[in-house]
């Protein structure tokens, strides 16, 4: 089959019951399977989303369906890349059209759109934890039901996933772990965790590192087949009842495509076009090689995001100073903190949602230190069709009251590349948050802690904008109101430290901030506290105190607070004021 990227397709597949699954043949089954990853290409070819890893895992997930008996069974996702069959299993065919649409289906598991769905997921490493406490509530409640966590072998490698297999005898209670091992992440699984699994698979080792956790180990099961799964399967309910159970599935990643299983990174999860190459990770990659080759210290760190970031050239230019350590990111921050402990210079490239896992370790180990670690902060703002667990609409935040820490937000490209050579220079810690895509452009020199005018007035009203969608948000609002209201707008592209001198020197007595991040916490609240003794009128623009769920990232940043027209309307109404 090829790919197809073709305008949305009217294709609705109708529920399959629950009698269908339970009573089919292992060729109905086979059958089965092929029109759920029609479905599920020819809807993330018009929607977007998680293809190759969701493609993987269409057997397995019917034969749970068969096996089990959902939702009175509990079926945990870790992350949730892999759940799309169990929604169209679960009498949500007729709506997986609107997969990752505003108001429609979400692209993970979500308590609020399903019974089916038991607990929420969207981060790695969170499934036995959850399995375990579902489990626990079910003991004490005195009820009777199976909990199942699935968990792919990227996952595994989370410190979260061993912390809970720590209190898997403490709890004294049953949960059956399915092990998804397909050898991927987003990018390929790479270290021990992985090696050790590898191994155990292939009988080379053993598995009593599992049994010594308190589980018995089933594995050398093919999760394609059904001939070999739905016995294994049988076989771990029936020793449900005697305690917990790991059972070792191996599946093959972009499974019915040929163009998705040769390439799984590639298809792991894109837009409902062919994707579009994004100027950040590419100038990200660009400049730190750029650096690496002028300065010996420049080192680069990565939780399992190598090819989404734009590192790949990197590692394949200095692959000894240049580290994936997998679903990681508390060690990832670690490390960075030692290796500049050491004398390096590193680089931490991570998702701005990814890094919210890391916040204490930012705090203790880097900030804590004043150690020269530099975090590039990816797909900050809103991200759109992923939702709630994937907006990086927090940073600002979190990272707006550390001491020691500079905060950066670039205006463009080139100014991303200001602020990166800036971090091999700086000795103490520093934040670089952007958006995914931007516009090119070359090299920005870079005053530490200082603001620029980008146009200046004779108005009342002057306009601080953090980043280039609230610079592109205030150019449009001046477009539009040009000959009518007139401001001086400011690229505040530093929260941390502000820009006192210029805040200072300012006159006009009305202040708009935007900013591309929660409102509370972030630079409008520093702006307001630094003018709050001034008599000014502030108004900060940023998204409202809300879970912001999935949707087109402009129509939702206009529904939750970083809106063109909120903008409009406001100037006008300071212009009136005079």
């Amino acid at each position: 089959m090829t790919a197809y990227f073709g305008p949305p397709v009217l294709y609705l597949m109708r529920n399959i019951s629950r009698a269908e699954i339970k009573n089919a043949s292992y060729e109905q089954l086979g059958a089965m399977c092929e029109r759920l990853r029609e479905e599920i290409f020819r809807t993330v070819s018009s929607c977007g989303g998680h293809l190759s890893s969701n493609l993987g895992a269409v057997e397995l997930t019917v034969a749970l369906h068969r096996v089990f008996d959902f939702p009175h069974d509990k079926l945990v996702f870790d992350v949730g890349h892999q759940c799309y069959t169990h929604k169209l299993l679960s009498g949500r065919a007729a709506l997986f059209h609107t997969l990752r649409k505003e108001g429609g289906l979400s692209g993970f598991p979500k308590r609020e759109e399903s019974e089916y769905d038991c607990y929420g997921a969207g981060h790695a490493g969170t499934a036995i934890s959850a399995a375990l406490g579902i489990a626990k509530a079910r003991d004490l409640k005195g009820e009777d039901f199976d909990v199942i966590a699935l968990v792919g072998d990227g996952s595994f490698q989370n410190g979260l996933i061993f912390e809970a297999l720590n209190s898997l005898s403490v709890l004294k209670t049953r949960i059956l772990i399915i092990l998804n091992d397909n050898g991927m992440s987003i990018s390929p699984t790479e270290g021990a965790t992985h090696d050790v699994l590898n191994a155990i698979k292939e009988g080379v080792r053993d598995a009593r590192l599992f049994e010594q956790f308190g589980l018995t180990y089933m594995g050398g099961v093919n999760g394609n087949s059904f001939e070999s799964l739905l016995p294994a399967l049988q076989e771990a309910k029936s020793r449900l009842k005697e305690g917990s159970v790991l059972l070792h599935v191996t599946t093959r990643k972009g499974l019915g495509y040929p163009f998705s299983e040769n390439a799984p990174t590639e298809t792991h999860g894109f837009g409902p076009k062919p994707a579009v190459h994004s100027e950040y990770p590419a100038a990200l990659g660009e400049e730190l090689i750029r650096l690496a080759e002028q300065d010996s210290r420049v080192v680069v760190v990565t939780a399992a995001m190598t090819d989404s970031l734009g590192l790949r050239p990197f590692f394949e230019r200095f692959p000894e100073r240049a580290f994936d350590v997998g679903i990681c990111e508390e060690h990832a921050c670690v490390l960075a903190a030692a290796l500049a402990s050491a004398g390096m210079r590193p680089y931490y490239a991570i998702y701005s949602t990814f890094l919210q896992r890391a916040f204490d370790e930012i705090i203790h180990d880097v900030c804590g230190q004043n150690l020269p670690v530099t975090f590039c902060i990816d797909h900050a703002g809103i991200t759109g069709p992923d939702g709630e667990t994937h907006q990086g609409v927090f940073d600002l935040s979190y990272l707006s009251f550390i001491p020691n820490l500079t905060v950066g937000i670039p205006k463009n490209i080139g100014e991303l590349r200001g602020m990166l050579r800036m971090g091999a220079k700086l000795g103490g810690p520093l934040a670089i948050r952007y958006p995914s895509t931007g516009e090119a452009g070359e090299f920005s020199p870079v005053e530490l802690g200082k603001f620029e005018i980008l146009h200046s007035t004779m108005s009342d009203i002057i306009v601080f904008a953090a980043g280039e969608r609230c610079i592109a948000l205030a150019e449009e609002a001046a477009e539009r109101l040009r000959g009518e209201v007139d401001f001086t707008l400011v690229n505040a592209r530093f929260l941390r430290p502000l820009d006192t001198e210029l805040l200072a020197s300012r006159t006009e007595r009305y202040v708009v901030t935007l900013e591309d991040n929660a409102v509370i916490g972030g630079l409008g609240d520093a702006i307001a506290r630094f003018y709050r003794e001034s008599g000014r009128t502030v108004r900060c623009f940023g998204y409202r105190d809300a879970f912001i769920p999935h949707g087109e990232a402009g129509a939702l940043a206009e529904k939750y607070g970083l809106g063109r027209e909120a903008l409009i309307s406001c100037l006008r109404e300071f212009h009136a004021r005079g």
